[in-house]
This record gives C-alpha cells, sequence and structure tokens, in this order.
C-alpha cells in the first residue's frame, strides 16, 4: 500500500486528498502523475524520519520524472536526506545536481554553505586551518549567491559574512 494511503495525520491526509484531486484535474501524463505520487510518499517518509524508504521514493521519482524543475526539488529533498544522515559529500552532489537543473533555489546555495560550514568547523577543531579556511570560504560563496537570490534571508549567514570579513559589500545590498 503507498505510504499516502496509510497516513495517520491528518494534514498529511488532507494534503494527499488535495494532491490526488490536483493531479486528475491536470492534464499530465501518467508519468508525471507517477512521479508525483513517489515524491510525495518521499517526501511523507523523510517527515517520519524513514529516510531509507524517503529515498526509494525520490529515486524512482527521479527516475520518472522528466521537468528539470521537479528533479531539482527531488535532488533538494534527497540531500536533505543524506545530510540529515551526515552524509555531507553525498549531500554536495545531490545539491550540485539540483543547482545544475535549477540555479534559482536559494535553499540548496544555503544548506550547501551550511555543510561547507560544518566541515570547516569540525577542520578548525582538528587544528586543520588550511582545510577550514577552504570551506569557510565556500561556505561564504554559497552564502553570497543565496543572499543575492533570497536578499531578505539568511540573516545570520549576513551577519557571519560581515563579521568574518568573508563577504562582499554587494551582498548587503
Amino acid at each position: 500500500m503507498p505510504r499516502s494511503q496509510r497516513n495517520d495525520n491528518f494534514i498529511d491526509k488532507s494534503f494527499t486528498v488535495m494532491a490526488d484531486l490536483i493531479l486528475k484535474v491536470l492534464p499530465t501524463n501518467q508519468k508525471a502523475k507517477e512521479a508525483f505520487a513517489y515524491y510525495r510518499d518521499g517526501m511523507s517518509a523523510q517527515g517520519d524520519g524513514e529516510y531509507a524508504e524517503a529515498l526509494e521514493n525520490y529515486q524512482e521519482a527521479l527516475r520518472l520524472e522528466e521537468d528539470p524543475n521537479d528533479r531539482a526539488f527531488i535532488l533538494y529533498n534527497m540531500a536533505l536526506v543524506y545530510a540529515s544522515n551526515g552524509e555531507h559529500n553525498r549531500a554536495l552532489e545531490q545539491y550540485e545536481q539540483a543547482l545544475a537543473l535549477n540555479a534559482k533555489m536559494p535553499q540548496v546555495l544555503n544548506n550547501m554553505a551550511v555543510i561547507h560550514h560544518h566541515l570547516g568547523s569540525i577542520a578548525q577543531e582538528k587544528g586543520e586551518s588550511d582545510e577550514a579556511d577552504r570551506r569557510f570560504d565556500l561556505a561564504a560563496d554559497f552564502w553570497s549567491k543565496a543572499i543575492r537570490l533570497a536578499p531578505n534571508n539568511y540573516i545570520e549567514a549576513q551577519n557571519w559574512l560581515k563579521t568574518t570579513g568573508r563577504g562582499s559589500a554587494d551582498v548587503y545590498l
């Protein structure tokens, strides 16, 4: 039984009913509808912390989905799962693929920055200053790009860029 048919959560059930109604009236092909069903089930599994199941659903959605923008969001969600599991390099790979399909996703850039900042902090704790600087520079680059796309977001990142001197003036305009 698909996950969407066994949700106990009222909000999830409501979302599922609405999504099913929309799918029935939208003039999309069967393959796109199947891709969305897998994507929806992946999001539900991810929300429940069932990451292996979420990844299986996302991989199937990715196999079926043809629209580049939708593929980017599937990859984004896969990256979230990998990051949650501590698989930072795999997460970064998925984020890079998502950006290749849709460069206007500030949330992807932000998450990439967060991972690089985290890895930079770990390197710093280990006394690996060159690696820490490299990671912090990458974080600064990704945050700067995210802020350019969404100037009213990522206030903490803006502050970090200012206080560390890693940001340029055009980021704050």
